[in-house]
């Protein structure tokens, strides 16, 4: 499976995951809030602590092409977007 992170096309969503199994578009995920900071702005990890503690009982993390999951993987994981990306594929064996 491979994933493209994108700027959403949606306004109010940050980002978008476009999921492909070979050539074929299988899923597209639009995820983060527009206007709202994330980890890989403010850096702050008791912050970063409180959003885990927050979203942990009703998001499915390990479902890799939820929002829920691109979020806490990729917002909320490592300091720096590309770090975050780069250890979300790694996590879930994606191209």
């Amino acid at each position: 499976m491979k994933v493209v992170i994108k700027k959403s096309t949606k306004a109010e969503k940050k980002y978008m995951a476009i999921f492909y199994d070979g050539k074929r578009r299988v899923k597209t995920t639009h995820f983060g809030a527009a206007g709202m900071s994330d980890y890989t702005k403010h850096k702050d990890k008791k912050r970063k602590q409180r959003y885990m503690n927050r979203h942990r009982t009703r998001e499915n993390w390990s479902n890799y092409m939820s929002a829920g999951a691109l979020s806490r993987w990729i917002l909320w994981n490592k300091p720096s977007l590309r770090a975050s990306i780069r250890d979300y594929k790694q996590r879930f064996s994606l191209n």
